[in-house]
């Protein structure tokens, strides 16, 4: 019974990570303890299963509550079970100390497990960049088997939707919210180093400008990425659309992306700031900080005129 008021009072961690119609599927399919060796991971899974603190706090719902949301897996013809949604629940179960993971077993083919995998995952709260990118790639040729509309990647990264690209759009990107042209860009990162992805997983690119850069070849990313390091700074968006374009000349060579780089963006430039404190005393309170500004160029200037006179 404890349990019970407990599961009406406490939302389980893993119940954000299904949705409504799973749940409510729930209800209705038959829910088997499985053995956790008996499942298998998702194959190229392009979602991240991480020992964060998310993770500990799952495994601490797991242990006081139990699993709340049954994980959904599929019977494979050798008698095993693949994970399709719950391979955070199935990990929080193991780190839980427990042996079986209550489970809904259905029957699904290779590209229906492929989009019940994406739909769900991306109810998470926060989603990676690279596990957008491959989740939406990874709908989207499940799609082009099934017979769907595939030209997202076909055309420029943004173009205005007509027709039956509206439609498309609403299919791919309905389950996080993205535009059209925004699930387009997200397929775009698959094609980035793996290294640069890191970076933009990281935040230490920005997305617009990583879009960009993966058209490039992957000889010219590997230049670009040692030039990053040796540079320690990364292409703003004109300066990613710059190579792009000589990248499509045949003209991006190690000499022009280091020459790119070299370029001093807007936000880089070096700025000389003195503390308030140090300089309030000289200002009566409340003087707007554009008139200390003016009154300091002008002491500045009479600096300099007096230092000239007595030079001379």
């Amino acid at each position: 019974m404890a349990k019970s008021n407990a599961s009406g009072l406490l939302t389980s961690l893993d119940s954000l990570f299904t949705t409504q119609e799973q749940r409510d599927a729930a209800k209705r399919d038959v829910v088997l303890d499985l053995p956790l060796d008996q499942i298998g991971d998702f194959p190229n899974h392009p979602f991240k299963v991480r020992q964060d603190d998310a993770m500990m706090e799952m495994m601490e719902s797991v242990q006081l509550h139990g699993v709340l949301v049954p994980g959904l897996v599929r019977q494979l013809a050798d008698g095993s079970y693949q994970m399709v949604s719950g391979h955070r629940r199935k990990l929080a179960s193991r780190l839980a100390g427990l042996d079986t993971l209550p489970c809904i077993v259905r029957d699904l083919t290779d590209d229906e497990a492929i989009i019940v995998m994406v739909d769900s995952n991306l109810q998470r709260e926060k989603v990676l960049p690279s596990e957008k990118a491959f989740a939406y790639r990874m709908k989207l040729e499940a799609m082009r088997r099934q017979g769907k509309r595939t030209d997202l990647t076909s055309t420029p990264v943004v173009e205005k939707l007509k027709g039956k690209d509206a439609l498309s759009s609403a299919i791919i990107g309905k389950a996080a919210g993205d535009s059209y042209e925004q699930v387009r860009r997200y397929i775009r990162l698959t094609y980035l180093l793996p290294e640069i992805l890191a970076m933009v997983d990281d935040s230490k690119i920005a997305f617009r400008p990583a879009v960009e850069l993966s058209y490039l070849a992957e000889k010219e990313q590997r230049i670009l990425y040692d030039a990053m390091g040796h540079a320690d700074c990364t292409p703003s968006l004109a300066q990613a659309i710059k190579m792009k374009s000589f990248s499509r000349e045949g003209k991006l060579s190690e000499t022009v992306i280091r020459s790119i780089m070299a370029e001093e963006k807007p936000n880089q430039k070096e700025q000389f700031r003195i503390p308030k404190e140090r300089i309030s005393k000289y200002f009566k309170p409340g003087t707007p900080a554009r008139t200390m500004e003016d009154t300091i160029i002008k002491a500045l200037d009479y600096y300099r005129k007096r230092q000239r006179e007595i030079e001379r």
